[in-house]
């Protein structure tokens, strides 16, 4: 059984309880953000905090605890969960009980959920994933709020189809992000990834501090039609890490196999994560 932390209280999963009044049941409106750790250690938490009190900002909900009164809950409740080998962390912040049920009155929830890390398919990584896309375009895309609508329809068609993600495209036909990932592309010794309209990803931004020296960055969107002719493509997130795409819709990408510059990437990463679970580094931006 996992112990989670509800409103100033540490409780047994199954005990978890919210209002059901709260606006977050209601209307949906709430915020949250995800992270992982490595050797038990919560990988970039502060940060992962940081973004979580920005997605409020941009939605208009008051948190009611500063960063460090959150960071430290969450480590309490990493400790309390020994039992995991590695965890999944889920903060939420909920709208709070609303007495017409849809204005917050600034008294929302604090909800973190300790669960065990669940292991991805190796084949994702060695052999690459599909991914679809949809012409969707997230309601303020630079929050991450739990309004999840838009992701849970796309995902269910991408899964109907043997594909891992769905990328969102908008009426401009740019490619934005996936529902819980960044993109990114490599077209010769060039590197491409969405400036903005995205949710800044925190994996995102350490991968564009380990981009080797042989590849220029271009911060730019990408056309779908250019992203179909993109020599390799990978998707980055907290919980993924970084999976080599060889299928966009039914169009396969270059040689249909994981590409070397995105394997090197991959390695980058990896080296980072496991310097981060032995205490080596604590960050790198």
């Amino acid at each position: 059984m996992d112990i989670y932390y509800i409103n100033g209280e540490f409780i047994d999963d199954e005990d978890a309880r919210i209002s059901a009044k709260d606006i977050i049941v209601l209307r949906g409106f709430g915020v949250f953000d995800f992270l992982v750790t490595y050797n038990k250690r919560p990988f970039y938490l502060k940060e992962h905090v940081k973004r979580l009190e920005n997605s409020a900002k941009e939605i208009g909900l008051k948190l009611l605890h500063t960063t460090e009164e959150i960071c430290k809950i969450v480590q309490e409740t990493i400790d309390r969960n020994p039992h995991h080998d590695e965890s999944n962390v889920r903060i939420v912040y909920t709208g709070g009980v609303s007495p017409d049920g849809v204005t917050p009155q600034g008294n929302g929830v604090l909800m973190v959920m300790v669960t065990p890390k669940l292991r991805l398919p190796d084949w994702w990584y060695t052999d690459g994933a599909s991914i679809i896309t949809v012409d969707i375009e997230r309601f303020i895309p630079t929050a991450k709020s739990t309004n999840y609508l838009s992701a849970v329809s796309a995902l269910q068609k991408a899964h109907k189809t043997g594909a891992v993600e769905a990328v969102y495209v908008d009426r401009n036909q740019r490619v934005l992000e996936g529902t819980t990932t960044n993109i990114f592309g490599i077209k010769g010794t060039t590197i491409i990834t969405p400036p903005d309209s995205i949710l800044p990803g925190i994996t995102r931004g350490i991968i564009l501090k380990l981009i080797p020296e042989d590849l220029k960055l271009e911060m730019r969107h990408m056309e779908l039609v250019g992203l179909l002719e993109m020599d390799e493509i990978f998707i980055s997130a907290s919980n993924k890490e970084i999976v080599p795409v060889i299928k966009v819709n039914d169009i396969t990408i270059a040689s249909g196999r994981p590409g070397e510059k995105t394997k090197q990437i991959m390695a980058f990463f990896k080296a980072v994560t496991t310097d981060f679970g032995i205490g080596k580094i604590s960050k790198i931006f």
